[in-house]
């Protein structure tokens, strides 16, 4: 209608529309880019989001979600606004995923950095892998740390008990523990710094320390038993009275305890050692000075053993010797103390073995004894008389003839033992460096001799106190006058008148004077005639005999008196 009214040409009007045309097609077109440029951010974001959520499915673990929508339903808004809730509710549980793997992480890699000794270098941040956040994963990581608590709490156990034997073995050799498990770590004095020293190397080092002590201990131990042997020899050397032993009385009781069985605080310290070590020292220097006192005594024991058994004592000049060594200091002190224990050890087992036999032979010394006190007694011509002590004598002397009658079977035992015993040994049995056998057969030669004699001796008595007799009786009737021949016997017998008297009195003066009574007398003439030659018998050992002198000053007697005697 413009165009008309203006008159506006046909070619104008054509290029007028031409334009209009071209501006509206690029105006539409810029619009169709808009939408289209929309539309393709629909589908990128809504691709992005399925492809964020498939993921986060994925790393979780999971394989759907009851609350995801259908792909294919309502638009691309509508598809966008339907999965945007359950995409928000997949990123919250991979947050929370996330959480619970650091926190596992975290402390695996704590508990790995103190069982590694590395705790003051453990990493601040904790890198999880987020394309793996399934429960399984977090499964396997709890299970780890588990394990790394349960390893953690074993160490913590073994570092508690390693502390533990070191204030135990501190308080018993009497060592500052605290000092000395400073040595090994300075956190390990706290209880909060134990947690963190759990490593390979602080189990280490606990142990070595605990093996020293235990060691120290050990040694400690072997020295006081060392010593405290030395101490208790030294003791019983130098016979230490039981007062100034006391002192010392904890380290020989430890003599028979092991390093297991020590467990009293300060029992083991430096100083008790140091201690002992001063006595043993100071008794070895004392021992040294009275070394010549011990070995005198061993001596007087070694000779009194020897004596008691009646074997060789050792040589006075070799006892002096080394007692000159002594003094000089040229021998060894124990040595010398074990070299004579030997030597008493077997005096007391060549003692010991000799013991029956001794015992034998003292009884037949004894029984010897009492033969000889008889044969003193059977002499004594006052044995009879009423005195005081006579019937103490008496009961003496029986029992001395059971002795004397039983000694011939005691030889005969006593040869038969000692024949054995030098059989048994390949040696000579010495009483008093002579030969026992020696002894006892010259003992039985001599008694057999002694027998024979006496036999002789009674014999001959009989016959010459029968013809004095005889002779005594024939002088009295020569004498007298024959006025009455009957009254002569009458007297002699009863012995009432003055003849007989005399005649009675010379016998029993002349007759007591050769060490028996006249055959008058009953059974009491018997010890003369069996005595009779016990006074000439001779000493086994060199005893000197006796002699006759009596018998005959008694025959002199008799046959001088042959008148009668004034009363």
């Amino acid at each position: 209608i413009i165009w008309d009214e203006i008159g506006e040409d046909k070619f104008e009007r054509e290029k007028v529309l031409l334009d209009m045309k071209q501006e509206c097609l690029e105006v539409y077109r810029k619009k169709v880019d808009r939408a289209n440029t929309s539309r393709a951010s629909l589908h990128q974001e809504l691709a992005e989001a399925e492809a964020e959520f498939t993921h986060l499915l994925l790393s979780l673990g999971e394989r759907s979600l009851p609350e995801r929508p259908d792909k294919r339903a309502g638009t691309l808004k509508e598809q966008l606004d339907s999965i945007t809730p359950a995409l928000r509710e997949m990123r919250l549980r991979k947050e929370e995923r996330l959480n619970q793997f650091r926190a596992v992480q975290g402390q695996i890699q704590r508990i790995s950095a103190e069982i590694a000794g590395n705790s003051d270098d453990a990493p601040s941040t904790i890198a999880v892998n987020e394309n793996d956040l399934s429960l399984k994963r977090l499964e396997d990581y709890q299970s780890e740390l588990q394990r790394l608590h349960n390893e953690k709490n074993e160490r913590l156990q073994k570092v508690e008990k390693y502390i533990d034997k070191i204030h135990s073995l501190s308080t018993i050799l009497g060592k500052d523990s605290s000092a000395i498990i400073l040595q090994v770590h300075p956190s390990l004095n706290d209880l909060c710094g134990i947690t963190n020293n759990i490593s390979d190397a602080i189990l280490h080092k606990l142990n070595i320390m605990v093996e020293s002590l235990y060691e120290e201990k050990q040694n400690r131990l072997d020295k006081l038993h060392h010593l405290g042997k030395a101490l208790s020899n030294l003791w019983n050397l130098m016979d230490t009275p039981y007062r100034d032993r006391q002192s010392f009385s904890h380290v020989i009781n430890l003599l028979s305890v092991s390093s297991a069985e020590v467990s009293d605080p300060g029992s083991l310290t430096l100083e008790i050692v140091q201690q002992t070590e001063a006595e043993v020292k100071r008794l070895d220097q004392q021992k040294a000075s009275k070394m010549k006192e011990l070995f005198q005594k061993k001596q007087e024991e070694l000779e009194l053993i020897c004596k008691k058994s009646h074997v060789e004592i050792p040589s006075r000049i070799e006892m002096n010797n080394i007692i000159s060594l002594i003094n000089s200091g040229e021998i060894d002190h124990s040595d010398l103390l074990m070299s004579m224990d030997e030597q008493i050890s077997i005096a007391k087992e060549e003692a010991f073995s000799r013991k029956a036999i001794m015992e034998k032979v003292e009884k037949w010394m004894l029984a010897r004894d009492e033969e000889r006190w008889l044969e003193e007694y059977n002499m004594d011509e006052k044995r009879y008389s009423v005195s005081r002590g006579a019937h103490k004598n008496l009961r003496r002397a029986e029992r001395a003839r059971i002795m004397v009658s039983r000694m011939p079977a005691l030889v005969d035992l006593l040869i038969k033992m000692t024949r054995s015993w030098e059989a048994e040994r390949n040696k000579v049995f010495l009483y008093d460096q002579v030969p026992l056998m020696e002894i006892l057969e010259e003992y039985n030669i001599l008694r057999q001799e002694k027998e024979e004699d006496k036999k002789r001796q009674q014999s001959w008595e009989k016959k010459k106190v029968q013809s004095q007799v005889v002779f005594e009786r024939d002088n009295i009737y020569a004498s007298r006058p024959a006025t009455s021949s009957r009254r002569v016997p009458n007297r002699s017998l009863n012995g009432s008148q003055d003849c007989s008297a005399p005649l009675n009195k010379r016998i029993s003066i002349g007759i007591p004077q050769m060490g028996s009574n006249s055959i008058y007398s009953g059974n009491q003439g018997i010890p003369f005639f069996k005595d009779g030659r016990m006074t000439q018998r001779k000493n086994i050992f060199g005893e000197p005999a006796f002699t006759s002198h009596i018998r005959d000053e008694a025959s002199s007697t008799v046959s001088i008196h042959s008148g009668p005697f004034s009363p």
